[in-house]
């Protein structure tokens, strides 16, 4: 791999090469602690080249479905382990191209090293049952089959994770793959392509091509060979996913986000919900689809939870990520610098209480990048718009209840349902949230924010499509069961 960054182009990959776009046109990366900083270059696509791609993954689907699913687990095992020799390249180049802090980029690394692995490991498990049949003579079973071509569309705030944990599983379960990132986070992804090119695998198995949302995106969700579409990002995109997999009646997998909320009951542990609120709400800037940015504390102990929420979010350091130290980065790009300011202006517009930052950072030390400090307001009601839009930045938003039965009426006063927590010692009221809260994840004196990649991941309502992503719930997805009847002759 390329080790130096600023000023380096990258291609797409299709059919095992790497090659420009016939725009002859590149998009470029800049650094969000420091844009005077370029990253890199990546190529700013045409419908030519995405239908190349797709071609190329066409061709490639019948072969790498034949070559068995034991040995496609093989490729993905190659490229973890080139992707772990890689770790410190690949994070590093995260924290230069979105911001988070250096010790967050390489955990997603790391993460993305274990997915792979566990899928890897999927080359060797079943891929169907056997059921009785009633015919004594006869056999009866079930075979997994893939779905053929996948289009991977992908946002930027994890852009080693989120490809992979999509990648993976449509790789070994026999799918080829058209993948197109998030031009934040292309770069990123380009080297994670890398390391799956040099695990060799087969021509047109793994295509990529980077560009703009309407013209490459649309193509790849409109293509008549596009057999299925795995999608995380916005609600806008994802709803005229739905509607144009659903016209042709390919499948679509979404996850679109979230407005999550905590409850901190009045038995709760204090410190404990403090630290969680500020992890799960703030680190990657809470550029996170289950960052909490909604806090629903009952009344008894509102205030005490309010004064150490701002005391320790007043210690939290800012500034770029790869400097030691370093708790927050900036905002990955200066749209979602600008729209989480705009946010705090609405918030204070709408008649909420600022009790701490949204400010902007213009010292000599981050001047030239995208810094803001965590925003921490009460006095919200919930049709403000700090209460029911996904802002993916630091903002927190502070309720009082007067009971958990009010403190989980406003908690699910949303369109959104992807993850959920609360902080209580009583075993009655943690099981009352379980049976109650309307989200896909729901974690117990634990932050709102992380999945484990062996644990099914996806969300109720407006957050997901309803499938869900990682461990042994993606075969369902990515595979069609087919039932076979055997009988002698």
């Amino acid at each position: 791999m390329e080790t130096t960054l600023t000023g380096q182009t990258f291609k797409n990959y299709i059919n095992n090469e790497w090659v420009n776009s016939n725009s002859e046109k590149t998009i470029k990366s800049i650094n969000p602690a420091n844009t005077e900083e370029v990253v890199g270059y990546v190529q700013s696509s045409t419908n030519e080249d995405l239908n190349k791609a797709v071609e190329a993954a066409h061709n490639a689907k019948k072969s790498w479905r034949k070559a068995g699913q034991a040995a496609r687990g093989q490729y993905l095992y190659k490229a973890a382990n080139i992707l772990e020799e890689n770790l410190d390249e690949v994070a590093e180049t995260m924290t230069r191209e979105m911001g988070k802090t250096l010790p967050e980029a390489k955990g997603e690394t790391a993460r993305g090293v274990a997915i792979l692995r566990y899928y890897a490991a999927e080359g060797m498990r079943k891929e169907g049952d056997v059921i009785p049949s009633t015919d004594k003579d006869a056999l009866m079973f079930t075979k997994k089959t893939p779905l053929g071509v996948v289009g991977v569309i992908t946002p930027w705030n994890f852009p080693v994770a989120i490809p992979i944990w999509k990648m993976a599983p449509a790789l070994v379960y026999g799918n080829t793959i058209v993948f197109k990132p998030a031009t934040e986070g292309a770069v990123t992804a380009a080297k994670v392509v890398e390391c799956f090119t040099k695990a060799g695998l087969p021509e047109g198995v793994l295509n990529f091509v980077t560009g703009s949302g309407s013209i490459v995106g649309q193509s790849l969700i409109d293509h008549e060979k596009v057999n299925a579409i795995t999608f995380t990002g916005s609600e806008t995109v994802g709803s005229n996913v739905a509607k144009s997999s659903a016209a042709r009646g390919i499948k679509f997998q979404l996850e679109m986000g979230g407005k999550n909320p905590v409850i901190v009951a009045a038995d709760a542990d204090i410190d404990k919900a403090v630290e969680a609120v500020i992890s799960g709400g703030l680190r990657s800037t809470g550029q996170k689809c289950t960052a909490s940015s909604r806090v629903i504390v009952e009344e008894e102990i509102y205030e005490e939870f309010k004064e150490k929420l701002i005391d320790a979010v007043q210690k939290i350091t800012i500034g770029d990520g790869l400097q030691e130290g370093v708790w927050m980065g900036p905002c990955a790009s200066e749209s979602q610098f600008n729209t989480v300011k705009e946010y705090v202006e609405k918030g204070r517009a709408e008649g909420a209480s600022l009790l701490y930052g949204g400010e902007e950072l213009t010292d000599e030390a981050r001047a030239k990048g995208f810094y803001i400090t965590p925003a921490i307001f009460e006095e919200v009601t919930n049709d403000m718009a700090i209460a029911r839009e996904e802002i993916f930045g630091p903002v927190i938003a502070l309720f009082k209840a007067e009971s958990l039965e009010q403190a989980i009426e406003a908690a699910n006063d949303t369109k959104y349902g992807l993850s959920a927590s609360i902080f209580t010692s009583n075993i009655t009221s943690l099981l009352e949230f379980v049976d109650e809260i309307e989200a896909g994840l729901v974690r117990v004196n634990a932050e709102s924010a992380g999945v484990e990649l062996q644990a099914p991941f996806g969300g109720m309502k407006g957050s997901s499509s309803g499938s869900r992503e990682q461990g042994e719930a993606a075969k369902e997805f990515f595979t069609e069961t087919k039932t076979v009847f055997v009988k002698g002759v």
